[in-house]
């Protein structure tokens, strides 16, 4: 069985590896053009097309997906599947060209946290739960018909992160099973529930990092945890933009106004909430780099 397999960053890399390493002929990657990047702006390649190269398998980086060219490329690979892993949306003349279609694999238990940023999203409201699933494509992003999935439980202290490792290993040993079945022709595809209440999982602006500490302390704990570490959750200190990649709460009623902040200068900078504190642990404060907080309060006086 042919396979052409679509992704870009790290995370697609886990899978790609593993279908390599279980033996699937991969026999050409599709990601994203080289981009330029740092001070610098040296072009930049995508995880996935290193890893390609360096396991001699042809790389296709289409600006535009629907380009007349690469379309005949892509056919004359004369796949039997595609598999996308962390992509951008293919359009149907894409999607629907293999005779057994496009499988993807996206880092939530559908259907719920459909979008682009479900690992970021889930942990910002505090589940308890996560996991992978795989889906074949269809016209309504993330709707596609559930051929397989596997949950992992998330942990009080973990970050986006932290899931984020976790989810791709285990979507990488959930999407050979499911190439697997595939080949076999031993799956059932189970539609989606449409009736069931839907938490979505929308791109990430820099609006919604902006910490309101009008907030209970376990929104704002879940919201640090969740855009840790990126796109990071911040708050204004001297006007100025101090990012929390690391922080715990501390079940205190506050004597102080939501927002306001106590240290004693050296080894502790905690800000009050509408119902405790939250005491930064890791930041980043604008012009500097990330530091344990003891060594932010050693150069800073507040």
């Amino acid at each position: 069985m042919k396979i052409v397999f679509m992704g870009t960053p790290d995370f697609a890399v886990a899978s790609l590896d593993a279908l390599v390493q279980a033996n699937f002929d991969v026999v050409a990657v599709i990601t994203a053009p080289d981009k330029p990047a740092g001070r610098g702006q040296k072009m930049n390649e995508s995880a996935v097309k290193k890893y390609a190269i360096e396991k001699n398998i042809p790389v296709l980086q289409p600006e535009k997906l629907k380009n007349p060219e690469f379309l005949e490329q892509l056919k004359a690979y004369q796949a039997d599947l595609q598999v996308v892993v962390a992509f951008r949306m293919l359009p149907e003349v894409v999607w629907n060209m293999p005779p057994k279609g496009t499988i993807n694999l996206h880092g939530s238990l559908l259907p719920q946290y459909r979008g682009a940023a479900p690992i970021n999203h889930a942990i910002i409201n505090g589940e308890k739960e996560s996991g992978v699933t795989t889906f074949f494509l269809t016209h309504e992003i993330d709707t596609g018909a559930i051929i397989q999935s596997a949950s992992t439980p998330i942990s009080d202290e973990e970050t986006a992160g932290d899931l984020h490792d976790k989810l791709m290993h285990i979507g990488a040993e959930l999407l050979v099973k499911t190439v697997t079945a595939i080949e076999k022709g031993d799956y059932t595809e189970q539609p989606q529930p449409q009736n069931d209440v839907l938490k979505h999982a929308p791109k990430i602006f820099k609006d919604d990092c902006k910490i309101n500490w009008n907030n209970s302390s376990q929104q704002i704990f879940n919201l640090i945890r969740g855009l840790s570490p990126y796109p990071t959750a911040f708050t204004l200190l001297n006007d100025k933009t101090l990012k929390i990649f690391k922080a715990e709460l501390e079940d205190k009623e506050p004597a102080i106004v939501a927002g306001g902040f106590l240290t004693d200068g050296k080894t502790y900078l905690k800000f009050a909430t509408k119902d405790g504190f939250i005491k930064l642990l890791d930041i980043q404060y604008e012009g500097k780099k990330r530091m344990a907080i003891e060594d932010f309060l050693r150069g800073m006086r507040l």
